[in-house]
């Protein structure tokens, strides 16, 4: 039954020479690796102009400066993030070029980051998205938080199902995106144009604002640089194309770069010139939309592929987190389950991971993206600060041919980094305080990991010093709890076995019990040595351990190894094991971290 759930959700398993087939061409690439970037157009802006208001509506005006200095910083990550897919062409994107030109904590920096800010890429897009439905049908706003989880389960089944297959679903609603906020700003700006806006709704270009300062300037460019989260998504998702893998993803990053530069100046200069204000319940690209169209079908259309792409540029978590993690497993940083490829061949314990964690912070939140995108964006400025500084003394320490533009470039884009990831803890340290704490803890548990991978290593090598010990004979343990089919069936195999010695252990809780018991087995198993534990407490699992433990000791004096063989049935359905006590798993849990014990479980299949 399970099996066929899970087929009619994921579909069936793929072969893993059809690996190639799961590819991204560039137009499904652009889709599924942009739709983070491209989608926080409709927040970003609305980021800027809520620092702005706190000094006044006049000084909305300065989101036009503001715009240009964010448009500069995109200039330089995609440039950078270019020489970077070209200069590591097997992924792994800000963590890879921390971890080769800074060292293994920078790098553990760059990658715990990354990984938290794709969980929160997840949770951010989806609230947006839910966002954008609930501003045009006000009614549902009650239920953001189910709306907002029901979205996140249902992407991970989507990329459960392969990423081909997910991305051509998401290309549709992507596009659909582009083409409606296009339309938005064409017919806006035409409207400007011919005068059908009035130039009174804005104060002009360059108006002095009493109040302003260079302190909330730097805010508000830090708030609106959160529109580029996401940008660093392709450097990291390399393996995913098709070859030639590392120039499909350059161009898709140069494509992705320009859509995101036309939409971001677009929807700013539409603000600013409407003279739109952020309110809390209508988002400001609702607010332009319906300037433009009033509440008509292009207002719904807008409003419906911004709904979908907010939703769907989660979808860019799931195409990176996964590979990340591939990454930082390698590396032994993680548990190595991240390198398991699923029916589908995508790394389903990533994306598994990935969606249960978003849910557990929308959950958290209560699906207000205002509070989770300040601890978004310093998630991803962090890595592009230390991925910026990377490829820098890459450069200055290989000094290529070419290598002073490179340099500028990279070490351009560094400086603007750092300044927004310091903007960040200055204005918002109530939201982004977490990192601090989060990071020496992550560097923590990443080195814990490795050294247990390390240590296990170490003691399952075979080395020339380290001479095996050959096992003498062995002494075989078997529990009983009565004279039955199961019992009789274990008690076969351990003779199977050609064991030095069998012995039978029945544990009984009254003395009546004990002394019927050995009567009943000197007629059934005379052969077999029964011996009987007392337990006052009802415990089988004590007395039974210890006794282990004593015969455990006396065999090791002899090289002898003790193996405890436990009856089980198995009943023919899987309900049927909640109306069982389950003593054996009991059993088996406490036995397996015993020295020198082995534990075997014979299976008694019953047949009603």
């Amino acid at each position: 039954m399970f099996s066929s759930i899970k087929r009619c959700l994921i579909g069936r398993p793929l072969k893993s020479n059809e690996l190639g087939e799961q590819k991204l061409n560039k137009k499904k690439a652009l889709a599924i690796l942009s739709s983070d970037a491209l989608s926080s157009v409709a927040y970003g802006p609305e980021q800027i102009l809520i620092v702005l208001i706190t000094v006044s509506a006049a000084a909305l005006w300065y989101s036009i400066p503001i715009a240009a200095g964010v448009l500069i910083l995109l200039t330089a990550l995609i440039l950078s993030y270019r020489q970077i897919i070209f200069a590591y062409p097997h992924g792994g994107g800000a963590y890879v070029v921390s971890k080769k030109n800074l060292g293994v904590n920078p790098g553990l920096v760059a990658g715990g980051s990354l990984l938290v800010d794709y969980i929160l890429t997840v949770a951010v897009s989806v609230s947006a998205g839910t966002d954008a439905i609930t501003s045009a049908f006000p009614n549902l706003h009650d239920l953001n938080v189910v709306i907002a989880v029901l979205f996140v389960i249902l992407l991970t089944l989507l990329n459960l199902r392969g990423v081909t297959e997910s991305a051509s679903v998401l290309a549709y609603p992507v596009y659909l995106f582009v083409l409606a906020l296009f339309i938005l700003i064409g017919v806006g700006l035409f409207n400007i144009v011919t005068g059908e806006v009035s130039p009174d709704l804005h104060t002009p270009v360059g108006t002095p604002i009493a109040g302003i300062s260079l302190f909330i300037l730097l805010r508000a460019f830090a708030s609106g640089s959160s529109a580029l989260t996401g940008v660093e998504a392709i450097s990291n998702a390399i393996p995913n194309f098709k070859d030639p893998a590392p120039k499909n993803a350059a161009k898709t990053l140069a494509a992705m770069g320009i859509l995101l530069a036309l939409l971001f100046s677009g929807i700013v200069y539409l603000a600013y010139y409407y003279g739109i204000t952020p309110r809390a319940d209508v988002t400001v690209v609702s607010q332009i939309a319906e300037e433009t169209f009033g509440r008509n079908f292009m207002y719904f259309f807008i409003q419906g592929t911004t709904a979908l792409i907010l939703i769907l540029a989660a979808n860019t978590g799931y195409s990176a987190f996964p590979l990340l993690a591939v990454n930082l497993a390698k590396d032994k940083f993680i548990p190595r389950m991240f390198t398991l490829r699923g029916d589908r061949l995508g790394y389903s314990n990533g994306i598994i991971i990935l969606g249960i964690s978003s849910i557990v912070l929308i959950i958290a939140f209560k699906g207000h993206t205002e509070q989770l995108i300040p601890l978004y964006a310093i998630g991803v400025f962090i890595p592009f600060t230390l991925s910026q500084t990377g490829m820098t003394v890459k450069w200055i320490r290989e000094k290529p041919k070419g290598w002073i533009p490179k340099l500028i470039i990279n070490s351009t884009g560094a400086l603007i980094s750092f300044t927004v990831t310091i903007m960040f803890f200055l204005t918002k340290f109530a939201q982004v305080w977490p990192v601090l704490v989060f990071i020496p803890v992550i560097i923590y548990v990443f080195h814990r990991i490795r050294n247990h991978y390390e240590a296990v290593g170490e003691q399952l090598r075979i080395t020339a010093c380290e001479p095996s010990v050959p096992i003498e004979g062995n002494v075989m343990v078997v529990p009983v709890a009565g004279i039955t089919h199961v019992v009789d069936n274990s008690l076969n195999y351990a003779k199977s076995l050609s064991a030095e010695q069998i012995i039978a252990v029945y544990v009984a809780f009254e003395r009546g019990d004990e002394k019927k018991f050995e009567e009943k087995w000197k007629e059934w198993q005379p052969d077999i040595r029964l011996v009987t534990l007392h337990s006052q407490y009802r415990s089988i699992i004590q007395p039974l351990t210890k006794f282990v433990d004593t015969v455990e000791h006396k065999a090791s004096e002899s090289n002898y190894r003790v193996t405890v063989v436990i009856p089980q049935f198995i009943p023919k359905k899987g309900w049927h094991n909640f109306l069982h006590n389950q003593s054996s798993l009991l059993i088996r849990a406490f036995l397996l971290y015993r020295r020198n014990v082995v534990v075997t479980t014979v299976p008694y299949h019953l047949k009603k």
